[in-house]
């Protein structure tokens, strides 16, 4: 199995209808800086933020239905990569939240009774190549992933991918 496929992390747990805005408000969409953005995630609700500032890193957020809804902003996928959340797994998501995610590097992973299985702070396995996460009560499905989502999402995203490609022909 090849290592860069099993994604290990602490659960943050959110519940449903978590929306860009909430993840990173409107007004700090002026901002280019991946870093500074991550440094305003959750500043609309106060009790995920402080959750996710305490929780042990690499993170991996465990959210109910309707993850991502609202504005198509790049800026709440891009805040929460780079913050090192390692990955959203839900009930289900917007598709323009799910979309940005992966053009951005971010893994997006629809998981229906996830939230059972998990609670703040366990610690979870997940296995893109068998389709499974482990957690602390046991193993859950997730079916296959195509390998050039993964292979997207392992190069940084859609522009690092392209940049990849780029710089390959260039040298041939």
């Amino acid at each position: 199995m090849n290592v860069d496929r099993v994604l290990e992390g602490y659960v943050v747990k959110l519940g449903d209808n978590v929306s860009t805005d909430d993840i990173i408000a409107g007004r700090y969409l002026h901002i280019t800086d991946p870093e500074e953005l991550a440094s305003h995630l959750f500043e609309n609700r106060p009790e995920i933020r402080e959750r996710l500032l305490k929780a042990k890193k690499p993170v991996i957020l465990v959210a109910g239905r309707g993850f991502g809804y609202g504005s198509s902003r790049e800026h709440a996928p891009i805040a929460l990569k780079t913050y090192g959340v390692k990955a959203v797994l839900a009930e289900s998501f917007h598709r323009i939240f799910y979309r940005n995610s992966v053009n951005n590097g971010l893994l997006v992973i629809e998981v229906k009774g996830m939230a059972d299985l998990v609670d703040d702070g366990d610690k979870i396995r997940v296995d893109l190549r068998a389709g499974i996460v482990e957690t602390p009560r046991g193993t859950i499905r997730i079916g296959k992933i195509p390998d050039y989502v993964i292979n997207l999402i392992l190069s940084g995203g859609l522009k690092e991918k392209l940049r990849s490609i780029a710089s390959q022909k260039s040298h041939t």
